[in-house]
């Protein structure tokens, strides 16, 4: 095996690493938002209608219910325990139409690299939505 297949073998299997970490991860996260999902379910506080953002800034309807983890309702649970980054792409269509999300991996770190307030830990954002502490309206 000469250099070059050797770094591109090598990055193939940092890459497999990666996203094996990326699941194991998602696995984790999983549970913490299946417990979520129960006790709002049983205690409140109740879903709504989820909205999206898309990349030019207009608010569009959703085909998914659930509950917003941060303030500025850029990201969502479902009812179904989905986990939604709620930007998405989308012209006029998608205003009329609204868009159908589809579930990311949820990771334990919410907004990883992201400013002051906006970064924590998942079981944080979950425990404020429980509180009340973020406004699902």
């Amino acid at each position: 095996m000469n250099d070059r297949e050797r770094r591109a073998a090598d990055a193939q299997r940092r890459i497999e690493l990666s996203k094996q970490a990326a699941r194991l991860e998602a696995t984790r996260a999983q549970i913490l938002i299946d417990e979520f999902v129960a006790t709002a379910k049983a205690n409140g506080p109740a879903p709504v209608p989820l909205k999206a953002t898309t990349l030019d800034g207009h608010v569009v309807k959703t085909d998914k219910v659930g509950w917003y983890l941060r303030r500025n309702k850029s990201i969502a649970i479902d009812v179904d325990g989905g986990y939604h980054v709620l930007t998405v792409p989308g012209g006029w269509k998608e205003r009329v139409r609204g868009v159908k999300l589809t579930s990311s991996l949820p990771p334990l770190q919410v907004g990883k690299g992201g400013r002051d307030g906006e970064t924590g830990d998942l079981k944080e954002f979950l425990a404020w939505v429980l509180a009340g502490d973020v406004p699902q309206e």
